[in-house]
């Protein structure tokens, strides 16, 4: 898949979309070709394809049948993601604040078997206290964001932990910059909060902290914070990069390159045990 930047069709309305466009291409057919089967134009087969709509199964059926799909499991794979690009969830009620780009992430953040999260500047998202994600929040807003604009997405960042309490939650791997610890985000109060909340979180079967120091020297995190989610079949791995302009996707094989930035993050951070001794000692310097 190609990497894909701003706000668009949601990732698993393309996966679908990809793999349709995979099946009519090794058949040699056409746009038109296959259109004329659902009865549809070009155009719309394109849309398809594209992730712009969302395919219905009786469609997605039929698809399969002109291409010649009889493998079980790639048919049960296939109606996976069309079910999954249709169901609707509690973040998509946000789609209209925040953009289809972003509602990708709480999707991502509910369907992973694993998150390898890296941070160097902020605490991860899915671990922030409210207090320390509205201050977040309102320092990052722009002019014309109104204090309801900035509830609304402190109140999205607080939904999005509820998979922490799940039957079974993914397992969560958060390598900091002690940078994060050190700087004073909101209040000394919010800061010493959120420290607590590191510290107890952290003791979850689910959940890894670790923190890299000054001392390790260089690593190949150096270009900034990134988001590496492991995702049961029939999904690829998908890497996440967020910036102002919006979310950068990059999927399986293209996530090879977090996979290797990680490994040499990992060798570079502390131990949990000496990660949790360190906040504590930065809880109790905070006055």
């Amino acid at each position: 898949m190609a990497i894909i930047t701003g706000p668009g069709p949601s990732l698993r309305s393309q996966w679908l979309g990809e793999k349709l466009r995979e099946l009519r291409t090794a058949k040699k057919m056409s746009l038109r070709v296959a259109g004329e089967y659902l009865q549809r134009d070009a155009s719309t087969m394109s849309r398809y394809e594209n992730g712009e709509y969302p395919l219905r199964r009786a469609d997605l059926v039929a698809l399969m049948t002109l291409y010649d799909v009889s493998d079980p499991k790639m048919r049960a794979d296939l109606e996976q993601i069309c079910e999954d690009a249709w169901q609707r969830d509690w973040w998509d009620s946000h789609k209209d604040d925040f953009g289809k780009d972003f509602i990708n992430v709480p999707w991502l953040e509910s369907r992973a078997d694993r998150i390898l999260a890296y941070q160097h500047y902020l605490v991860y998202g899915l671990f922030q206290t409210r207090d320390y994600a509205m201050a977040v929040i309102d320092q990052l807003q722009y002019e014309e964001d109104t204090p309801e604009q900035i509830a609304r997405w402190t109140d999205l960042r607080m939904d999005r932990q509820q998979i922490l309490e799940s039957e079974n939650p993914p397992r969560i791997e958060a390598i900091f910059e002690v940078s994060v610890l050190k700087r004073i985000t909101g209040s000394a109060e919010v800061m010493r909060a959120q420290l607590a909340h590191l510290l107890e979180i952290g003791e979850r079967e689910a959940i890894s902290i670790r923190v890299i120091t000054e001392e390790s020297g260089p690593h190949k995190g150096s270009d900034g914070s990134f988001m590496l989610y492991e995702l049961p079949e029939p999904y690829a791995a998908v890497g996440h990069v967020e910036t102002r302009a919006g979310g950068l996707y990059v999927e399986a094989p293209r996530t090879s390159t977090f996979e290797a930035v990680w490994q040499d993050l990992e060798r570079s951070a502390l131990s949990e045990k000496q990660s949790a001794d360190l906040i504590a000692d930065r809880l109790k310097e905070i006055r």
